[in-house]
Formats: C-alpha cells, sequence, structure tokens
C-alpha cells in the first residue's frame, strides 16, 4: 500500500554519520524505505522558513535529525552561546516542523559529552540530566540536553514518537581531519598521514592513558536503522561498544601506527594535557535489545578508515 512507504529525511546527511548511514541504507535496502540525506547547502535549519520549505518539499514520514553546530574543545569554549542558540534553533526547528507535518518518529542524536561532569562510572541514560556538565562546552551539552525534554514534552501534549540516541566516539570514512578541531581517531589519522611522508614518528599529545569507547561509523548506522525500524521508546539509548572494549589513547595510536606501517611508531608527548580520565558508558539497554550485535573490532575499523583517508586526501576535510 502506497500509504505505508516510508520517506527518512536524514539532515546533516553530509557528514560522518550521515554518509554511514547512506552507505548501510544502500547495502540493506527496504522496498518501503526512500532516504533523502539533506546537508546544509539545501537548507539553514536554523531558519525556520527554510526548514518548513524543506519539510514541505520532502514531505518525510521519518526524520533521522543528526544536523548540528558541532567543533572541538577551544571553540567551544570561545562560544558557549552560540552553540547555545544554535543547537535550540535547529533542533526546535526540525521537532516543530515533525509535529506540524505529522512525522511519525524522529530519532535525534545527542552525545555522551552532555552527561554531568561529576559523577558516577559507568554512566547511562537515566543520567543526562542529574547536574551539570563540563564548563568548556555547557551551551552545546544544554542544548543537547533539550532535545530529551522537547521529546518527552511533545510525547505528553501531542502524542509525537520522538526519540533520541547518544552515541559515544563514533569515526570513520567522511570524518573531519582538521588538526585542530578533529576528534582523537581522525585527528592521529591525519597526523601519523604526514609523520609517513615525513619519516618521522606519531606524535600523541598527553600520556596516553586516558580510556575511550570507540564506534565505527558503519557500526552505528546499522543500529540507527534499528531505531528507526525497531526502538519504540521516548527515552534515550546508548549505542556504544561493550565497557571491555574501553581502549587507551596509546593502544589507539599505536593502531594508527601500525595501520599506516609507521617504522618509527608513537611518540607520548605528556606535557600536553590528557582531557578526562574517562567517560565509560554502559551498553546494558542496546543489549537487552540486541544481545548478539557484533561491532567491528576496533583495529579492522580503523585500517579501514585508514585506507578511506589515503584514497580520499584530496576530499578529506581538512
Amino acid at each position: 500500500m502506497a500509504s505505508e512507504k516510508k520517506v527518512i529525511l536524514v539532515t546533516g546527511g553530509s557528514g560522518l554519520v550521515g554518509q554511514a548511514i547512506r552507505q548501510v541504507s544502500e547495502q540493506d535496502p527496504k522496498e518501503d524505505e526512500t532516504f533523502v540525506f539533506l546537508s546544509s547547502k539545501e537548507a539553514d535549519l536554523k531558519d525556520p522558513v527554510a526548514t518548513q520549505k524543506v519539510f514541505e518539499k520532502y514531505h518525510p514520514t521519518h526524520v533521522i535529525h543528526l544536523a548540528a553546530m558541532v567543533g572541538g574543545l577551544f571553540h567551544n569554549m570561545q562560544h558557549n552561546l552560540d552553540f547555545l542558540r544554535n543547537n535550540i534553533l535547529i533542533n526546535d526547528n526540525v521537532l516543530h516542523n515533525s509535529y506540524k507535518l505529522g512525522v511519525k518518529k524522529v530519532i535525534s542524536c545527542m552525545s555522551t559529552c552532555i552527561f554531568p561532569d561529576k559523577t558516577s562510572y559507568p554512566i547511562d541514560e537515566t543520567m543526562v540530566h542529574d547536574g551539570p556538565p563540563h564548563s568548556s562546552n555547557f551551551g552545546y551539552s544544554y542544548a543537547k540536553r533539550l532535545i530529551d525534554v522537547q521529546n518527552h514534552a511533545y510525547h505528553q501534549q501531542h502524542g509525537c514518537h520522538f526519540t533520541s540516541v547518544i552515541p559515544t566516539n563514533v569515526f570513520g570514512a567522511f570524518d573531519n581531519y582538521n588538526l585542530q578541531d578533529s576528534h582523537v581517531i581522525p585527528g592521529l589519522i591525519h597526523k601519523a598521514y604526514i609523520a609517513k611522508k615525513e619519516g618521522k614518528p606519531l606524535l600523541v599529545y598527553g600520556s596516553g592513558k586516558p580510556l575511550r569507547q570507540f564506534i565505527y561509523s558503519l557500526d552505528l548506522a546499522k543500529l540507527f536503522l534499528w531505531v528507526l525500524r525497531e526502538y519504540e521508546e521516548i527515552d534515550p539509548i546508548i549505542l556504544s561498544v561493550d565497557e571491555a572494549s574501553e581502549v587507551s589513547i596509546a593502544q589507539v595510536a599505536q593502531m594508527v601506527a601500525d595501520a599506516f606501517q609507521l617504522e618509527q611508531g608513537i611518540v607520548l608527548d605528556s606535557t600536553k594535557a590528557d582531557g578526562q580520565y574517562k567517560k565509560t558508558a554502559s551498553n546494558n539497554k542496546l543489549r537487552c535489545y540486541l544481545p548478539d550485535f557484533q561491532f567491528t573490532p576496533l583495529r579492522e575499523a580503523i585500517e579501514k578508515s585508514v585506507e578511506w583517508f589515503i584514497q580520499n586526501y584530496d576530499i578529506a576535510r581538512k
């Protein structure tokens, strides 16, 4: 029946996660699903008129909301107000137009950095609002937390099925490799690429001891599609590898160096700051739903990401 056709609008569709969802949806196509990948070039989602126009153009039945103003630590520290206002505008326009046009389901993307700064570990979905976020990015964090507040308000007042996911550190093809404001793995990949050319070791900032959970973008994309098709709760769900898969920055750097076959190996610069020692997240809720989900082994995922960067160096964001 024509009425059962899904039109899935993916905001932020040209970024790391959007590109991964594109690839996975093409590998596992469903007859009743049509994906529309929206980039910021097509519509400024901070603008309510532009957002309304793009929703009226595509008439989505479902929305995967990835679009956000994002930036590295330094950019966040200098522009907390901008991150707060712009993300509130984007999220409000997307959610309100979804409500007005009768979108059946919205999945918004949050982040583990929104959790309280002072907390116990592992963090889980019930702890999002338990205390202030870290002061360095409080603007971004509160805007993202408000998604969860809005989801419950839209559900309570209008019966909308709006939910959210909280991924841990994502990496993969189409990442941001800018050496000033990239995340850990893409930054290490870009630095290792340069080190390989110059015959030098990979210089890693900090002691290498902090622990992180990394999720490969294609694994995250598969989980996004599961949430789209199966997950019925309004409450958020953490999308993360198991706690046992947590690794140190030094281990990750070594895997990147190995993928480039760096003869000089890695050098740790412990005069540089480490950041938070750990942010361990529990994926117990996810495992209750998907006990058998297989994550790509980290070394294999890093090798694939390095291969993509080398082959696509000229077009990579840097």
